[in-house]
């Protein structure tokens, strides 16, 4: 490699590690009129650096659009929504299976699979026991064959 391309990549390198530690900053912070401005700017950088995995015009309608939001207070991240609507899938299923469809909607037992492979899968394992007996009367023995 030449030293020219080292130092773009270097320097490619460090403005991804600086805005991807003031993202992380600026999540953790209270979302105040200065910080959103911020954070608005740092979106923008790299709207027009080409980082975004975007087309510039949709990357730049995106990042004004949250600043906008953030503005107005309305910007989160939804997580609490996420919540919201997964356990009211559950909602849909017999009074019996409801209890077990909240405990897979928040986290207990395993998951396997992926959207990108056709599904997860959540499965919790339950064990009842069963049922008792009921007494049956003695069964008669067979008859004796003929000699």
């Amino acid at each position: 490699m030449n030293k020219g391309r080292m130092t773009f990549m270097r320097r490619g390198w460090v403005a991804w590690a600086l805005g991807a530690s003031c993202a992380c900053a600026l999540a953790a912070t209270e979302a105040t009129p200065q910080s959103a401005a911020l954070r608005y700017q740092q979106e923008r950088a790299v709207c027009m650096s080409g980082q975004s995995h975007q087309d510039r015009a949709t990357c730049l309608s995106e990042a004004g659009a949250a600043f906008a939001e953030a503005k107005r207070g309305r910007l989160d991240d939804g997580k609490t929504q996420f919540e919201l609507n997964a356990l009211k899938r559950c909602d849909a299923l017999p009074e019996g299976d409801r209890p077990a469809c909240v405990a897979r909607m928040q986290g207990q037992g395993s998951t396997s699979g992926s959207v990108a492979g056709g599904g997860i899968l959540r499965e919790i394992v339950t064990t009842e026991p069963a049922p008792p007996r009921t007494a049956t009367p003695a069964a008669t023995a067979p008859a004796p064959a003929p000699k």
